[in-house]
């Protein structure tokens, strides 16, 4: 390792003691000892204290601590329960510490120092190898003093290196739009507004998952860095600021056994309404509009049969320089109250955008600054400055009284009609020279701010509908921010443009992010940035809304689709009213989301984790367990996709079908190249397969048992459970069917006997 003059590493190397009861280890390690005056830590050596526990079943916690500094956080929040252990071992010898199948050997060895992660067959899955666990001295930044003599202090890091194996890929870190595969890059985990187009992500979370079957999770909510195969070839390295570094070793092995012990520490994903899957329009964002403006676009979809579910008033709804106030510009809406109304009374629900700042314009401004309900200065005077809105302050979500009143506001919306908010920003948050309410760490705030901005908007909205009644936008995330969806991708561009490359590094930053546990996702059909093309627009069209979530927006154009022509509006027509008929399947897997973490939209590696090609396919994905979507990311209509192995019996001759055209048929193991029209893209049924439709369905949340129909592709081989959620309560099962294999056909028991349609 190449260090730059004035960063020093102390490696540890040796177990100097170790103790251990039913429930923890706890070992002192040092650098290696040659004779008694090492213990000395002459030369500034240090001891890092280290303590290993198991907070759930197959999950392993480590913590190293250099000095043991009271941590003002702020922490996420953790559930831990009591899983039965097996440690044995003593300093001088391995010491075992075992949760399930997940074993720790720590070899406590006189200066061999070794830490060696097992799963199931006693498989080596990670480790701690050769000068892999540290502390980092950092003497080159303004902390560091030379006049200061032997009290010259430095900025400290803990650092450790877990290994990796010989062709072993890294997946995750949160919603990042760059190679799917993390192996090769330096990532780190800090919440920033920098678009789709960058390094930079919205929602950065401190958690990885490996093809070897285990995930990473670093319980830190401040800036942590990973680098992943970069600095050293074999190793990700994990480092953080200050003096100590927890991390959690998550066996699966499946992918989908890590997802579901990994909320069940961090927080399954709520779930949300099911209004929320209907199609989404905004106003887009710097576009003129008013009440005739928007009232022509609701014309439009109605006149051209397009259905539509929830409308979106972005940010000037309120008047310029005055976000947030939360007051609908009277020049603009004149009788907004009675607008509102209107709308809903044509079955609309509504959304409006807001944002954690509070403009120096806004009337709400004084209000809070004289009652302390904004982030602080170290002098006491509140932050303020004009990167967005004009001397803009920001809420300080740690203070409840802050949160009480910010919340005021958004209740008298919701009383008005609000359904949603769409809670943009939240990443541009200082982290010097600030003060919070209960004193926590700013540096780690600049991340979690999200988490409470989010929580409190949240708490509003569940206060004044009830449960699974009304759901955010949001656009930044951190650990635990599952709990709030929907969440979408932020601004998507290429150089300012909406084009295809911008639609392919959404989808990646989907996937990556539905592999931390986030269960729903969106992006803005057509793109953000730009005016896309009357091809760009229909492709993005039937990804979008093959997506978990819906909307269409941009920033200085519309999204409507007539403006790029009425083909446009046929084809968005079309997916509309496909994706609505899929409500009961969707239903049906996004509890699934809340009951174990599997993502609504997944990684072809999240279902296939034994076909080893699923594990470098980012350009495709798959809607639930059943549907695997291919987007075309091309003008002319060609897309390559990759059909994965599908595990049934060998011989068997069922295989994959086309969704549009049940003649044609897929062997799984294969990729296959296609030519489609604006009509269609590759949507594949998986074999063994029995999806649950209703083609009658006008919008998301109607009763769905009238007109249900179970497609089934091919025989099934055993029983398949399709349960039927309420769509008032999507939390509620309202019945469960049993479909059985029975002669090469199924039957279905009891009263609720369906129409079942045969794909092949």
């Amino acid at each position: 390792m190449s260090l730059s003059e004035g960063v020093h590493i102390d490696w540890m190397g040796h177990v100097e003691q170790a103790n251990h009861d039913g429930h923890k280890l706890d070992m002192l390690l040092s650098r290696p000892q040659r004779y008694r005056g090492d213990t000395l830590n002459t030369g500034m050596f240090p001891t890092i204290t280290t303590r290993v526990t198991s907070p759930a079943k197959e999950v392993i916690s480590v913590k190293f601590v250099h000095w043991n500094l009271e941590e003002n956080g702020p922490h996420f929040h953790l559930h831990h329960h009591n899983p039965k252990l097996s440690i044995s071992g003593k300093k001088g010898e391995n010491i075992e510490f075992g949760s399930g199948s997940l074993k720790l050997s720590v070899n406590a060895a006189p200066n061999e120092l070794g830490f060696r992660y097992t799963g199931l067959d006693d498989e080596k899955i990670t480790s701690h190898s050769f000068r892999s666990i540290g502390y980092v001295r950092d003497q080159t930044t303004e902390k560091s003093q030379f006049r200061d003599g032997l009290f010259m202090e430095s900025e400290g890091y803990m650092l450790v290196a877990l290994d990796l194996g010989v062709g072993e890929k890294i997946y995750g870190l949160g919603e990042r739009f760059g190679p799917f595969i993390k192996n090769g890059q330096s990532i780190v985990i800090s919440n920033e507004d920098g678009g789709t187009s960058s390094e930079l992500a919205y929602k950065n979370i401190p958690f990885y998952i490996s093809s070897k079957g285990y995930g990473i999770f670093v319980n830190d909510s401040g800036k942590v860095n990973f680098e992943v195969q970069s600095e050293r070839t074999t190793r990700v390295n994990i480092s953080t600021l200050g003096e100590s570094l927890q991390y959690f070793v998550i066996y699966g092995p499946t992918p989908k056994e890590i997802l579901n012990k990994y909320t069940a520490l961090t927080g399954r994903p709520a779930v949300p309404p099911s209004w929320s899957y209907n199609l989404w329009l905004t106003t887009s964002f710097t576009t003129s509009y008013d009440e005739k403006t928007v009232t022509s676009f609701l014309d439009g979809f109605r006149k051209r049969d397009i259905p539509l579910g929830v409308f979106h008033f972005d940010c000037f709804w309120m008047k310029a320089f005055q976000w947030c106030d939360f007051k609908f510009d009277e020049d603009v809406f004149p009788d907004a109250a009675g607008y509102l109304r209107r709308l809903k009374e044509q079955g609309l629900k509504i959304c409006v955008w807001i944002n954690p700042y509070i403009g120096q314009a806004s009337p709400l401004f004084e209000e809070g600054r004289k009652a302390g309900y904004f982030i602080k200065r170290k002098n006491g005077q509140v932050f303020q400055w004009d990167n967005w809105q004009a001397g803009m302050a920001l809420v300080d979500f740690t203070n409840p009284k802050a949160c009480e009143w910010y919340g005021g506001y958004l209740r008298k919306l919701v009383d008005m009609g609000v359904d949603s908010f769409k809670t943009d920003f939240g990443e541009r948050v200082p982290f010097k020279n600030i003060i919070y309410h209960d004193t926590s760490d700013p540096v780690k705030m600049h991340n979690y701010y999200s988490f409470l901005y989010n929580r409190c908007v949240n708490n509003v909205l569940t206060d004044a509908l009830g449960e699974s009644k009304g759901c955010l936008f949001a656009r930044s995330a951190t650990v635990g921010s599952q709990k709030f969806p929907v969440h979408w991708s932020g601004d998507p561009e290429s150089n300012a443009q909406s084009t295809f490359e911008a639609m392919a590094e959404c989808l990646r930053g989907g996937l990556s992010f539905g592999l931390g546990g986030f269960g729903f996702w969106a992006h803005d059909i057509g793109g953000f940035e730009g005016t896309p093309t009357a091809a760009l627009y229909k492709r993005w069209a039937q990804f979008g809304l093959l997506s978990s979530h819906s909307r269409l927006h941009g920033s200085a154009s519309y999204r409507v689709p007539w403006i790029y022509g009425e083909d446009c509006s046929k084809v968005l027509r079309d997916f509309v009213k496909l994706k609505i008929s899929l409500t009961p399947y969707l239903l049906q897997h996004a509890l699934e989301a809340h009951r174990t973490g599997t993502p609504l939209m997944r990684a072809t590696f999240l279902e296939f984790p034994e076909d080893l090609n699923a594990y470098n396919v980012d350009t495709q994905f798959f809607l639930g367990p059943d549907l695997l979507v291919a987007p075309v990311f091309t003008e002319e209509g060609t897309v390559s996709f990759y059909v994965p192995l599908s595990g049934t019996k060998e011989g068997s001759n069922m295989k994959w079908v086309s969704w549009f055209d049940q003649k044609k048929v897929y062997e799984g193991g294969k990729w296959y190249t296609e030519q489609h029209d604006f009509d269609t893209l590759p949507l594949l049924v998986r074999p063994d397969a029995v999806v649950p439709i209703n083609r009658q369905l006008k919008a998301a949340q109607d009763l769905n048992e009238e007109g249900l129909e179970l497609l089934v592709n091919g025989t099934i081989l055993s029983t398949v459970s399709i349960e039927l959620v309420d769509p008032d309560q999507t939390y509620t099962v309202k019945k469960t069917l049993q479909v059985e294999p029975a002669d090469g056909k199924v039957k279905v028991s009891g009263h609720l006997q369906p129409k079942i349609t045969y794909l092949q």
